[in-house]
């Protein structure tokens, strides 16, 4: 902590790095090369507290870039079930994910109610391994609040995390085209709601972070992002579902 500034903001308190598998960490996985996920570290520089977003493919990694940075693993943040996401049998190769990281870290794992089946069915984790939310709950790491958006479509259960003016949106929404909803447990006109409506609460300033580098950049401010992805052109509810129901 800096001694002239004994009480930092959250902003400078807050610690964030964006991770991607097959470069970052998961080196040499052909499959996290291919899927090009990203995962999130989120945390408090001053209680050195972090949690994960959407630990797979090699999570010691994980927590050892963590603990790198000083900071202890308390908890992960699952946007939701899929296996490129939290782990499971994906095509018959077994994926690391919330499971092996709460054999590690002995932690939680933060979930929308709706998600807790597919994410059970998937990982194998119980209820007792799992934090269960609503949309608009706050989770803390140390002083850091990180605000769960509730964005189904993708899945039942996908959420957002707006955490310091950056939206972590996982599947829900990509620099350019959004989750698919043709898998199951996606509704296309959930999807639009999401887009429409739950994230239109979020302003422009706030910077974007999806859940893959489906973009040359890693991230974008949320208004470039309305300006300039085509899933924001229709401009209602029946345009939206003829282009992507």
């Amino acid at each position: 902590m800096d001694r002239h500034n004994p009480h930092p903001s959250l902003e400078d308190r807050l610690y964030f790095r964006q991770l991607l598998a097959g470069r970052d960490f998961a080196k040499g996985d052909p499959i996290a090369a291919q899927m090009v996920n990203f995962s999130y570290l989120v945390g408090d520089s001053v209680t050195k507290e972090a949690m994960i977003v959407d630990p797979c493919y090699a999570t010691d990694d994980l927590v050892d870039l963590a603990e790198q940075d000083g900071m202890k693993v308390v908890g992960a943040l699952a946007t939701h079930y899929h296996q490129d996401h939290v782990g499971g049998d994906l095509f018959g190769e077994q994926l690391e994910g919330v499971r092996e990281l709460i054999t590690r870290c002995s932690c939680k794992v933060h979930v929308q109610r709706p998600e807790v089946p597919w994410v059970k069915r998937v990982t194998g984790v119980s209820d007792s391994d799992l934090a269960q939310h609503d949309s608009g709950d706050i989770v803390k790491v140390g002083e850091i609040p990180i605000q769960l958006i509730h964005t189904p479509g993708h899945t039942p259960g996908s959420q957002c995390f707006l955490v310091q003016n950056r939206l972590i949106a996982g599947d829900t929404l990509f620099l350019q085209g959004c989750g698919r909803t043709d898998l199951p447990g996606g509704d296309p006109r959930q999807l639009y709601l999401s887009l429409s409506q739950k994230l239109a609460k979020v302003p422009d300033s706030a910077i974007l972070y999806p859940g893959h580098l489906y973009d040359p950049r890693a991230s974008a401010s949320l208004g470039e992002t309305r300006r300039s992805n085509f899933v924001f052109k229709p401009k209602t509810e029946a345009e939206w579902l003829s282009m992507f129901g």
